[in-house]
């Protein structure tokens, strides 16, 4: 009997190691409307974030992460899928009402990490589609527990109190909470928004104590700090740079308690646990918004500001401690990363993302990546990158440095401008101020012909391109 109890537990060690080698365990943290500079590892001042700061120390930190577009929706059918939105026909942010959303044909992370034999598990904000049967768990995951869409859709202004008729606010309904399919309650007024936040991480820590015997998938995708901003009793005031600084303490702590929960089950060494954002700082909030980092403008623009965002990636005993890396890389290439990690396939209909694990793994100091277009608007091709050049074209944008800051909750103001075409070497003019056109022609031309690639590829609105590779989305019954 000793020897079978003996043999027994090698048994399942042996097991446990080889599952440990072979299906890491994934969680992806994607924060709403985080900026660049929101944090102390991308430069944030006036308020410590140790756990940010953890998640740097111990694990890797990218300074050249991009969204793949600057906007809610997009950006997270992006992350999903390892595709271009626009390729999916998705745009903008899906309002409550939305007549598309994504099509349940796309497969995403979940559902690949499911076929494999892992749980998935989502909570937070979805956005890719407004009603049932276009929630999370028809999209390969098991649960899910948040909202449809963002919190500011929902009949109260941006200081609190109720929308008054007339006003933008008045024409959105309640903000549902969802389990699943079905509506359990709702989310009515700042003070219990700012609970929800908590509600989340306890549901994101009680994941991971129940599913840590086998391999998970939890995609945490935190409603903050996304305007109107609310944070709980517990951290409200406390930062001494108002409330906005109170949220980012509040984030802090959801990402140190997820830390804590995988430390405590020895998980650590079995999980990738992956900190970003869907798109750069609203800025035309004000001391509501966060940082571009010192970046130019910021969500809603296909400037650096819009797009550019932090991504840190911890995996205890593979990723190196304290490992920066400066290629250049999008969040659609998440997905592929997790499927060469997890030994998992990657899906059936073209994707872009592209597989960089050799650089997460130390194998490589140089990115798979060379190339990522800038879309925005239904379809336009406003800019492309190529290494560290980026040239943009002629278009119309919404300008926050043209426009009137908000303060305190209030909305600003950003007119739209035009902008003529213009180079920018990245490596030594990341605020894009410089143009070098004249200087560089030949990088003009060179990169004229990925322009003309996208356009043949995915189209153009700006040129009268349809793109031959477009896929289409869900239609939702009204």
């Amino acid at each position: 009997m000793k020897y079978l109890v003996i043999f027994l537990f090698l048994f399942t060690q042996a097991s446990l190691a080889q599952r440990s080698a072979t299906k890491p365990n994934v969680i992806i943290i994607n924060m709403d409307d985080m900026g660049y500079g929101d944090t102390e590892p991308y430069g944030m001042t006036g308020i410590a974030t140790p756990n940010f700061n953890k998640m740097a120390q111990e694990g890797m930190r990218l300074t050249h992460f991009n969204a793949a577009q600057a906007v809610c929706s997009p950006s997270r059918a992006a992350l999903l899928t390892g595709t271009y939105p626009n390729r999916l026909g998705l745009a903008g942010a899906l309002m409550p009402w939305a007549e598309i959303a994504l099509n349940p044909a796309e497969e995403t992370i979940a559902s690949l990490l499911k076929k494999n034999g892992y749980t998935t598990g989502m909570l937070g904000k979805w956005h890719l589609g407004s009603k049932a049967p276009y929630f999370p768990i028809h999209y390969g995951f098991d649960s899910f527990y948040g909202i449809p869409y963002s919190h500011d859709m929902w009949p109260v202004d941006y200081d609190g109190n109720p929308a008054k008729a007339g006003t933008p606010q008045f024409k959105y309904p309640v903000l549902p909470i969802l389990e699943g399919d079905k509506t359990i309650g709702n989310i009515q007024n700042l003070a219990e928004q700012g609970e929800f936040g908590g509600k989340l991480t306890k549901r994101a820590v009680d994941f991971i104590a129940k599913n840590q015997q086998k391999p998970f998938f939890l995609y945490f995708a935190q409603p903050m700090p996304h305007v109107p901003l609310a944070a709980s009793a517990k951290f409200k005031g406390k930062s001494g740079i108002g409330l906005f600084g109170d949220v980012i303490m509040e984030l802090d702590w959801t990402i140190g308690e997820i830390i804590k929960t995988l430390d405590q089950y020895k998980l650590s060494e079995n999980t990738i646990l992956i900190v970003t954002s869907d798109n750069g700082p609203w800025l035309r909030f004000g001391n509501h918004a966060g940082s571009s980092g010192g970046f130019r403008e910021g969500k809603g623009t296909t400037w650096e500001g819009g797009t550019r965002v932090p991504c840190f990636i911890r995996w205890k005993g593979k990723v190196q401690a304290g490992s920066i890396f400066s290629g250049l890389l999008t969040n659609m290439d998440i997905l592929p990363t997790v499927m060469k990690l997890s030994g998992s396939t990657l899906p059936k209909e073209r994707i872009d993302g592209i597989d960089f694990s050799s650089v997460l793994l130390g194998k490589t100091i140089k990115s798979p990546r060379d190339v990522f277009y800038y879309y925005y608007d239904t379809n336009n091709l406003k800019a492309v990158r190529y290494q560290n050049w980026k040239l943009v074209l002629p278009h119309a944008t919404q300008s926050y440095v043209a426009g009137v800051l908000g303060k305190d909750g209030q909305n600003g103001t950003t007119p739209v401008i035009n902008v003529p075409m213009a180079l920018y070497d990245l490596a030594h003019d990341p605020g894009e101020t410089y143009d070098v056109q004249n200087q560089y022609p030949e990088m003009v031309k060179k990169i004229m012909v990925y322009v003309e690639q996208a356009r043949a590829d995915l189209g153009d609105d700006l040129t009268k391109n349809k793109g031959a590779n477009r896929r289409k989305p869900a239609v939702v019954n009204k």
